[in-house]
Order: structure tokens, then sequence, then C-alpha cells
């Protein structure tokens, strides 16, 4: 992890190769921006969608 600026830059290294995820350091952070995250971090969204 490392940060420049307002915004945190997580890295995972896989056998694929390096996933880099930049995190916006403010509030709030725009749906658009929550969803691209989301995206680059392979994960599925379901992780992070609340219960209802």
């Amino acid at each position: 992890m490392r940060q420049r600026g307002s915004h945190c830059i997580v890295q995972k290294r896989t056998a694929e190769g390096t996933i880099s995820v930049p995190i916006p350091l403010h509030d709030p952070v725009r749906r658009g921006t929550l969803l691209s995250i989301i995206r680059q971090s392979g994960l599925p969204k379901m992780l992070f969608e609340a219960e209802r």
C-alpha cells in the first residue's frame, strides 16, 4: 500500500500479475468511482452490497 496525494493505492500480486487499485481518501466517494474500484479489485460486486 502506498499513498500519493489524496489517494491510497493498494496492490496485490497474483500469478497473473499485479493488481493496483487506487482508493480516494475523501468523502463522499462518487458512485461511479466506487463501482470502478470494485471492478478493478476483481471481487464480486455482491460482496459490497448491503443486506436489505
